[in-house]
């Protein structure tokens, strides 16, 4: 197994010549591996150093063979790769635009909801409308904190080449909703903060699941949830603004 830094390094290189049509960092492919793969990767040894950033490309050999780039594809992305904790002021004084797709109801849209340090109210309120409960047909207050979450981790990924809308695959549910899935088998807590406006669920296409809560996971920003599937769509990771925790679903 080559090193998280060869990783990035070489799937950088591939990704700014072109040679693969999505960034290799973290990915699931349309031909996704089984799901065993995600759900059995065994665990690795602690980070031992800070992942390479961009303007190393300008270093990366670029006489990279065909049967280097299906070598590196076929790798396991290591879980570690993206770390928020390693990200400056400046990232976050920045305005957040949010792009997000709504499976659900076949919604998409690109939002700047933050700017100057003030919450542009019209974006949050199409936000809120964006994350409702699809199925009951009502829509709350999204807790701000949770939308800073989502943003920050696709503003993160981004700039690794990973620019891909948020898949939401759940926002606020009502209690009725709620009990409903519950009934039906589907993970969900009895005492969700889901229905309190303070959970998602979510996905980055071509992004692998165990990468991404591991970066949702170090923002620190509350509970985040593992759920592994097989099918070229992968997972999903639950976010919320909960006491801190992980699990695995």
């Amino acid at each position: 197994m080559a090193s998280r830094r060869n990783f990035l390094h070489h799937g950088m290189g591939l990704a700014a010549l072109g040679l693969v049509a999505t960034p290799l960092i973290g990915c699931a492919s349309r031909t996704a591996a089984p799901a065993s793969a995600s759900a059995s990767a065994k665990p690795r040894a602690p980070r031992t150093g800070v992942p390479p950033q961009p303007t190393q490309l300008a270093s990366v050999d670029r006489s990279i063979t065909s049967q280097s780039r299906q070598a590196i594809t076929e790798m396991e992305p290591p879980p570690d790769i993206f770390d928020a904790q390693a990200l400056d002021l400046e990232f976050w004084l920045k305005p957040r635009t949010l792009e997000v797709v709504r499976p659900a109801s076949n919604e998409k849209a690109k939002l700047l909801y933050w700017k100057d340090g003030e919450v542009i109210d019209s974006a949050y309120q199409e936000l809120c409308h964006l994350l409702r409960d699809v199925n009951g047909k009502k829509t709350a207050p999204i807790d701000p904190k949770l939308l800073e979450t989502l943003w920050g981790t696709q503003a993160f990924v981004a700039r690794y080449g990973i620019e891909q809308p948020l898949e939401i695959l759940s926002g606020y549910r009502t209690a009725e909703s709620n009990g409903k899935l519950r009934e039906a088998g589907v993970p969900a807590a009895r005492q969700s903060l889901h229905i309190s406006g303070r959970a998602a669920d979510i996905r980055v296409a071509n992004l692998n699941a165990e990468v991404l809560g591991s970066l949702v996971r170090s923002f620190k920003q509350g509970g985040v949830g593992f759920y592994y599937r097989s099918g070229p769509r992968g997972g999903w990771i639950h976010a919320d603004t909960g006491l801190q925790r992980v699990w695995k679903g």
